[in-house]
């Protein structure tokens, strides 16, 4: 028997007015969610899925935005069906938060820095429901506890900053499950955290919705993560539907190029490819800007790009024959905590802690690991960027530990540095051209600013942008186009070796696959070195020649990436792969069949 309808959107259009010009950012789209039901709504970044969430909780900004056309009905729990269009914002207020609920892509930013965790959810709890203060702390605590956080009650007490990424998106969901919603929206609740604190969240997000018999619209871009969630997707792409159905016919049969380009963008690990496919292997416009599909199937294109197993091993024959560039030995990065009253350190973190191994020239060395694991802290201690304890670097030769800050100035030519976060490291007061020129001037690469804008706009022409670019400021691009401006600014000194930082984390899968490609390609073109940081395990394994595993400062696990992957020797490296949202039909079949058998049991 068909479940209850909660929700069904009827061709809901969404514009954004300027003075110039008018774009409907949801453009007439169409579908229904039902008690103990997931939509999971995919799509890159502009496709209208953040939108859409926020178009039904009423939260557009107008101006500039407002819902134009369409109808949001939706079945309350008090007041019966309802068109949300229609409401008063005093209506609206009574509906969002209590009955429809949202968790939102970045808890940091969601969650107010100048509370404790424990005031915030309070606040929820005395807004919509009749209970004392102490009650409304009771039930707090009690939801920080269903929500799986340790010692709620410190948490309680605690502020944002005081808690880790996984945490703060936890005490999001227990705000949100505070008033037991009958529709939960969640948007992009797992980007840029690891695959392990991921796969937690999904499970909780499950277990929830099995005791409260929800209804949740999740929203993401990486359909591996819907394959593990979600009953029906929809694909969102440019503001309109462009195709929408179940799990298992969207995973097992595709129909839209677009959906299909989604699919193969994601790193496969069944096997190991030259480069990721990208939506425009599928679609493409012509002249007159319209869309030209493709019939090919996503096996069709990603068994072209198979790379065998004797092309991989006469590969790594010629680059392990060689002497490393860089070799790390017994490296240890302690940091202080608890001083005394004068100032001395009574304990310390060891955030690398005895690490020991070597990178061969024109190799890629993924390092791999859960955040606070010390890879991050292990590729800055190599530039310096973070002074070592003890151990050494020893980079072309020198001891990169020895050097002295002249010394070391000249060695950062050879070594450049991607950051995670591309926006925070690019100064938001001078233009993408003045930032790649401006390591160009320290080091005094080339003649004069004549020269090194000619040599700029070849950085950007190579990273594929352009001219124009040049005199534009870093929020005029997307997370995308900034990572890319990033990269062009590490290759303006012509170094030999790149450490990549989480540089593609928090990127949509299709432009995340454009970004690796990249990579690759300059790596063949310049024979760069590089070490690889990522959480994610998919993504290390595509990039890597050999990988690093990372816990507590330590390397758990060393070598080859497939081998590692197919054969883990440690059980932290195989909780790793087994957190990884695989994607795969015979998943998505048994997960279907255990979330009928949980429904019985109900």
């Amino acid at each position: 028997m068909a479940k209850d309808i909660l929700l069904e959107i009827k061709n809901l259009v969404t514009e954004f007015r300027t003075e110039e010009d008018s774009v409907k950012a949801v453009n007439d789209i169409s579908f229904t969610l039902s008690k103990g039901e997931t939509i999971g709504i995919v799509g890159e970044s502009g496709s209208g899925k953040s939108v859409t969430s926020l178009s039904v909780m009423r939260l557009i900004p107008n101006p500039p935005g407002k819902i134009t056309g369409g109808e949001i009905i939706y079945h309350s729990k008090t007041r019966g069906p309802v068109d949300i269009v229609k409401l008063s914002e005093k209506e609206m207020r009574a509906l969002r938060g209590n009955e429809i609920a949202m968790i939102f892509q970045e808890p940091m930013t969601s969650l107010n820095p100048v509370y404790t965790c424990g005031d915030q959810v309070m606040e929820a709890i005395l807004l919509h429901q009749k209970c004392t203060k102490k009650q409304a702390k009771e039930k707090t605590i009690a939801l920080f506890n269903e929500v799986q956080l340790p010692r709620p009650e410190d948490i309680f007490d605690s502020y944002p900053h005081q808690i880790s990424g996984g945490q703060k998106q936890r005490v999001m969901i227990a705000m949100a499950m505070s008033c037991n919603p009958n529709i939960l929206i969640a948007d992009e609740p797992t980007t840029a955290l690891d695959v392990t604190v991921q796969a937690t969240i999904l499970d909780l997000m499950l277990k929830l919705q099995r005791q409260h018999d929800m209804g949740i619209m999740f929203i993401t871009h990486d359909l591996g993560v819907i394959a593990e969630l979600a009953d029906k997707v929809v694909v969102m792409y440019k503001g309109k539907i462009v195709e929408q159905g179940s799990v298992l016919d969207i995973f097992s049969n595709p129909k839209h190029p677009y959906t299909k380009g989604l699919l193969a963008c994601r790193p496969p690990l069944n096997k190991r490819l030259h480069w990721l496919p990208t939506v425009s292997d599928f679609m493409k416009t012509n002249d007159e800007g319209e869309m030209t599909e493709s019939n090919q199937t996503v096996a069709q294109v990603t068994d072209k790009l198979i790379v065998t197993a004797k092309e991989r091993e006469e590969a790594h024959k010629k680059l392990y024959a060689k002497e490393p560039i860089l070799q790390i030995k017994n490296l240890k990065t302690y940091f202080p905590i608890n001083k005394s009253l004068f100032g001395k350190a009574k304990d310390f973190v060891h955030a690398v802690d005895d690490v020991t191994f070597d990178v061969y020239p024109g190799e890629t060395l993924g390092l791999v690991g859960e955040s606070g694991c010390g890879k991050t802290t292990l590729g800055r201690t190599v530039l310096r960027l973070i002074e070592p304890t003890s151990g050494d670097v020893i980079f072309s030769g020198k001891n990169v530990t020895q050097l002295g800050a002249n010394e070391m100035r000249e060695l950062r030519k050879d070594i450049q540095i991607i950051f995670q976060d591309p926006y925070s490291s690019l100064n938001p007061r001078i233009t993408i051209g003045e930032a790649i020129m401006e390591p160009m001037k320290v080091h005094g690469i080339l003649e004069n600013d004549k020269a090194r804008r000619e040599r700029v706009i070849e950085l950007l022409h190579r990273v594929n942008m352009n001219e124009s670019h040049f005199y534009r400021y870093p929020h005029e691009f997307s997370g995308g186009q900034r990572q890319r401006i990033c990269i062009a600014r590490a290759l303006a000194l012509k170094p030999k070796f790149i450490i990549c930082d989480e540089s593609v984390s928090a990127l949509d899968v299709s432009v995340q696959a454009q970004v690796l490609n990249l990579l690759n390609e300059l790596k063949r073109e310049f024979d760069f070195t590089y070490i690889f940081i990522s959480h994610d395990l998919s993504v290390v394994k595509f990039m890597s020649d050999r990988m690093v595993v990372m816990s507590k400062g330590k390397v758990v696990e060393m070598g080859d990436a497939d081998a590692i992957y197919n054969t883990p020797q440690s059980e932290y490296t195989q909780k790793l792969i087994n957190a990884i949202p695989k994607g795969q039909l015979d998943d998505i079949k048994a997960s279907i069949e255990k979330k009928i058998q949980q429904t019985i049991s109900i």
